[in-house]
């Protein structure tokens, strides 16, 4: 760890920018893609259930999961179902894709190299800090777009928005944004994005960290490639841990992002919220949440597991020895 964090700041972006391998990039876009595809529909109504703060009469109000799907396909069909999916799909492959991107060019690069090499908790939570800070950078204003069209409920509700909060599509919606609200309007929600890096921080260090001790107790290196249910157990489990842990950033971050009101800060979205609905109110939408975010992350792990396994495989190139020819997860 020494070694690691006393370089330089220019030469350990120069050895992280070495390590980043397009892999990875390819295969966490797939993995984020199918999984929203698949599980789409619980997004939008853990979103729906995040907002639902009892303050304005327009919102529809649902009574659980199974009531917030058929009130959703009476009233806006089967496609309201699917509000939002534009965004949402490229915001889960940008997200997905840039952090197995960096989080496995930092990680070799806090390795010297040396894929075996175990780094134990501490550093592990640190790579994916570090990948989570440069992803939400680059994907924050898409999950302001992909809330916000979430939250078009296609009913009488709409005609109580302004013309500008009203938006046909995804990039009617940037536009929108950034015309009425400017840059800071795409970056709403930034700040408990931030905290809610822990959230990936959590998750990635129980995945490596099960992994790394499965094979330490099979007496095989640890980045020994495993079956499929292997991966779906260790990404659900360690999904469950970090979203149990975190959840609440992520109803304060829908609410700021939320067009139908507006709020000071996180600090008020935090005091409206205790003040209105108490401990509880932190946690609407956590079943939907947890049923959604369990399989899509075991989904998106698998895919990414297996992709960047070919991948890597048909890298291989025939002069090198078989040792060195062995890909590795």
């Amino acid at each position: 760890m020494a070694a690691t964090t006393m370089k330089a700041s220019p030469d350990r972006v120069s050895a992280i920018t070495k390590s980043l391998r397009y892999e990875h990039l390819v295969a966490g876009v797939s993995g984020g893609v199918a999984s929203t595809l698949i599980l789409h529909p619980l997004d939008l109504i853990k979103i729906r259930f995040a907002v639902s703060d009892g303050q304005l009469s327009v919102r529809p109000q649902y009574t659980g999961l199974f009531h917030a799907l058929s009130s959703i396909t009476r009233t806006e069909g089967y496609k309201g179902l699917y509000r939002g999916v534009a965004p949402n799909l490229w915001g889960a492959g940008c997200a997905w894709g840039s952090y197995f991107f960096f989080y496995n060019a930092i990680k070799v690069d806090m390795q010297d190299g040396d894929v075996t090499k175990p780094l134990g908790p501490a550093l592990h939570m640190l790579a994916a800090s570090e990948a989570g800070v440069a992803t939400l950078v680059l994907t924050n204003p898409i999950w302001v777009i992909k809330t916000r069209l979430c939250l078009q409920y296609g009913g009488p509700e709409a005609s109580q928005l302004s013309e500008h909060k009203r938006y046909n599509g995804m990039v009617d919606a940037l536009v929108k944004t950034y015309r009425y609200e400017g840059i800071r309007g795409l970056y709403k929600g930034f700040l408990p994005g931030v905290f809610g890096v822990s959230h990936g921080a959590l998750q990635f260090m129980a995945y490596e960290e099960m992994k790394n001790s499965f094979n330490n107790y099979r007496k095989l290196p640890i980045d020994t490639k495993l079956s499929t249910v292997e991966y779906l157990s260790f990404a659900a489990l360690s999904k469950l841990f970090a979203a149990t842990a975190t959840y609440p950033y992520q109803v304060v971050r829908a609410r700021l992002q939320d067009q139908y009101r507006d709020y000071k800060g996180a600090i008020d979205v935090i005091q409206q919220t205790w003040r209105f609905q108490g401990i509880r109110g932190f946690y609407k939408g956590l079943l939907p949440s947890l049923l959604r975010v369990t399989p899509a992350t075991a989904i998106t792990f698998v895919v990414y597991e297996n992709v960047s396994y070919q991948l890597k495989s048909m890298a291989v190139t025939p002069s090198r020895t078989p040792e060195e020819n062995k890909p590795q997860t």
